[in-house]
This record gives C-alpha cells, sequence and structure tokens, in this order.
C-alpha cells in the first residue's frame, strides 16, 4: 500500500469513527492507533504508548493551560461580565444597534481574561441576551453578535488555542499574545462596523432609539478590576517581571481576587471553578494525546515530508499557499473544533510554511502564520453546519430557530473574511508588535 493510501485509511478511519459520534481526542487516538500498528508492529507500538503521555505531559510550559482557564472561570463566576456589559453598554448608548456593539466590547474585554471563546460565549450571553430582547433586537441579530463576539475570547490574548500552536511550534508565547494584540482589535472594531451597517441597511433588527446613558463613577469601577488584571498579568510578562508560565498563574489569583471583592463568589462557585477547570483541561489533554498518536502515525507514512517537498516544488506563491491552508481550515471546522483542528493539523502545515520563502525571518513567518491560524479557527467558530459558538449561544436562546442565529452571524463572517484577506496581505500589522518585546 502505498504512504498516500495509508494516510487517507488513517484519515477515514478517524473521520468514520468521529461519524458515529465517538469524541474526537478517542478518534484521533484509534485512527492512529491503527496507522501505527498496520505500519510497524504491535512491540514498537506498545513501548512508543509506555512512554508517550509522560513525554508530552512533562513540559512545564502546559501549566499554563489550566491557569488561564482557571482565571476565565474566577471571571466567569465572580459576576465580573456583568460589569463589563454595562460599561460597554454606557460607551455605545448613543450609536444605533449600540447595546449589540456593547456586547462585542464586553466580549472583547472579557476575552482579556478569558482565553476560551466558548467561555466568552456563555457567559456574555446570559448577561446581554435578556437585556437585547428587552429594548426590541431581533433574536436573530443578538444572537448573531453573542456568537461573533464570543470569538474575541481567543482573538484577544490570553488565547488558549494560542499558547497550544506556541508549544507545538516552539515559539515565544509572549511573541505570539503581542502579534495577536492588533488582529484582535481589528476584529472587534470590525464586528461593531458590521452591526452599524447592518442595523441601517436591514431595518427592524434593533430599536431606532436607544436611551443614552452617562459615564459614572460607578460604571467606571465596575471594570477596574479587568484593567487591573490585564495590567498585572500582561504588564508584568512584557515587563520582564515573570515569564507567560508565571503570568497565568498570577493572573488567576488576582482574577480571584478581583472576583471575591465583587462578593459573588461563594463556596460554591469556587468548588466549581476548579471542577470546570479540571474538566476542561483533562479534555485538552486527551485531545494532545488522541493528536500527538495521529501526527506520529502519519509522520511514519512520510506524507507530511512529501506534502513540503511538493509544496516547495509548485510555481505558486507563498501567500497562496497560506490561503489554500486558511482555506482548508474553513473546510474543516465544519466537523471538528478549534483545538482538535489545531494539534491535528500544525505538525503536518507547519514544517510547510517554514519550509517556503516569505522574505521574512523564520520567527516572524512562525508568528504570522500562528496568528493566520487563530483568525481562521474563530471563522470556523461561526460558520455552518457546526459553528460550536453559534449552537452554544442558541441553546441559551431557546427561543430562536438556529437558522436565524446562522443568519445573524452572516455579516460577521463577511468582516471576518476582510479581516483575514487583510492580515494575508499585510503581514507587518501582526508582527508590529513584536518588535517591541524582548
Amino acid at each position: 500500500m502505498s504512504s498516500l493510501s495509508l494516510a487517507g485509511m488513517i484519515f477515514a478511519t478517524m473521520l468514520g469513527l468521529m461519524a458515529i459520534r465517538v469524541p474526537i481526542a478517542i478518534a484521533m487516538f484509534f485512527a492512529g492507533c491503527f496507522g501505527y500498528i498496520f505500519q510497524v508492529g504491535w512491540p514498537p507500538f506498545f513501548n512508543n504508548l509506555n512512554g508517550a503521555a509522560f513525554a508530552r505531559f512533562a513540559s512545564y510550559d502546559l501549566s499554563v493551560i489550566p491557569l488561564f482557564i482557571l482565571m476565565g472561570n474566577f471571571a466567569t463566576q465572580g459576576g465580573i461580565s456583568k460589569a463589563l456589559f454595562q460599561f460597554a453598554s454606557v460607551v455605545t448608548s448613543r450609536f444605533k444597534g449600540g447595546l449589540a456593539m456593547a456586547a462585542v466590547l464586553a466580549s472583547a474585554g472579557f476575552g482579556a481574561i478569558c482565553g476560551s471563546s466558548v467561555a466568552t460565549a456563555a457567559t456574555i450571553t446570559s448577561v446581554a441576551l435578556p437585556e437585547m430582547k428587552r429594548h426590541g433586537y431581533s433574536g436573530r441579530l443578538a444572537t448573531g453578535t453573542l456568537a461573533a463576539g464570543g470569538t474575541l475570547g481567543i482573538l484577544i490574548p490570553p488565547s488558549v488555542p494560542l499558547v497550544i500552536y506556541a508549544i507545538l511550534t516552539e515559539q515565544n508565547i509572549a511573541k505570539l499574545f503581542a502579534a495577536a494584540m492588533v488582529p484582535g482589535v481589528i476584529a472587534m472594531l470590525g464586528y461593531m462596523i458590521a452591526i452599524a451597517v447592518y442595523v441601517r441597511l436591514v431595518p427592524g433588527h434593533a430599536p431606532e432609539h436607544e436611551d443614552q446613558a452617562r459615564l459614572t463613577m460607578e460604571a467606571f469601577l465596575g471594570v477596574a478590576p479587568i484593567a487591573i488584571v490585564f495590567l498585572i498579568v500582561f504588564g508584568g510578562i512584557y515587563g520582564g517581571l515573570f515569564t507567560p508560565t508565571e503570568g497565568a498563574g498570577v493572573g488567576a489569583a488576582a482574577t480571584f481576587v478581583a472576583a471575591l471583592l465583587k462578593r459573588e463568589l461563594t463556596l460554591a462557585k469556587i468548588r466549581q471553578c476548579f471542577y470546570s477547570t479540571a474538566a476542561a483541561s483533562a479534555m485538552i489533554f486527551l485531545i494532545f494525546i488522541g493528536a500527538d498518536m495521529m501526527n506520529t502515525s502519519l509522520a511514519l507514512t512520510q506524507v507530511p515530508a512529501q506534502l513540503a517537498e511538493v509544496v516547495q516544488g509548485l510555481d505558486v506563491s507563498p501567500v497562496m499557499v497560506v490561503a489554500g491552508i486558511m482555506l482548508f481550515y474553513v473546510v474543516l471546522g465544519a466537523v471538528m473544533d478549534e483545538l482538535s483542528m489545531i494539534l491535528l493539523t500544525i505538525p503536518i502545515f507547519f514544517p510547510v510554511i517554514m519550509g517556503l520563502d516569505f522574505g521574512m525571518p523564520a520567527e516572524s513567518v512562525a508568528i504570522w502564520f500562528g496568528i493566520m491560524v487563530l483568525m481562521t479557527v474563530g471563522f470556523g467558530l461561526l460558520a455552518p453546519p457546526v459553528g460550536l459558538n453559534v449552537y452554544v449561544v442558541n441553546g441559551l436562546a431557546k427561543d430562536v430557530p438556529i437558522g436565524e442565529s446562522y443568519k445573524g452571524v452572516m455579516p460577521f463572517l463577511i468582516s471576518d473574511v476582510f479581516r483575514t484577506v487583510l492580515l494575508l496581505s499585510f503581514p507587518g500589522i501582526s508582527l508590529w508588535l513584536v518588535q517591541f518585546v524582548g
């Protein structure tokens, strides 16, 4: 059997298992086991299995993942999101569609201390959706806005997918966070512009007049904990006081204190924070194991190396190769979540990209490609037929048909396309802040 046929069989096995509702991590693991045993037999397989888990999880850098997740859980359970949305609604109240813009702004702010798109979408939805309904926003615009805003949870640092990318490619986490700052802000502004255009072109989805509110000291004090935590974490990281991993620990502790000061963090909620963190971390680490086995099996087929050689031999612009990979991610996003996509594909695509000449230093190429992957993963969280964020928000808005929610994210997907093309054409946008990181 040719190596290409074997690789295709491994992928087919994985997709077949996913089709019968086997969890993605287990599907990747069993498909990888099948390919490994088929190529080298049982004794080498058991020998590899013996040390694979320890080799993966012995990495100190992996501790940043549960710490950032815990940080987000403290923020979720501590009532910080409510104060954030109230402040954002005051800032945007003078604009038509202002409450929808406030939801985007609140999602960006919450993403700065969360790192998870699903957690951001669910948390801001629980606060913003009742207010948007009360003010007369349509279910389509409300759920579409909240699903799109949730993607800012991974676009605005800290970002769990970006941490995983850094670990897989051995890149500097602090530099990747810096590179994501400007694209994250562009994404936020793009979503707000999409709302402004939509409510004018398609009447009836937002109230004609919004109640204007004044900024008060209470509103400022409500968001002060978020600003302080953000400054402590990223000021400490970029000021050289601590590493990103240490910063995640400091951020979790600071968010815990901020949540305590809000007086909404009960003992039961604290326990729930740790339970949720353990469950999410276990899920991510299980995906790590499955993806490692799958990638080891594919590496034995030599297909990734052959793919790199084929791409390098094509008379195609390197930027077009990246564009092709982005399109592949959009398609793959229809059947896989963002973490699984990154863990499965980065070991295959990263060597291909690093073998091309973009006219930039290798580190700059690696960082820019990571941001492009992050942008496309965010697209997959919204695009049908899956769109995980859409399902999460729609599940909380029980009276809105899922079809309406998918229609609601279309203006934001258009914004995503423009942003992706912009960042693809001008890598310097992503790399501008990186130059200031030592």
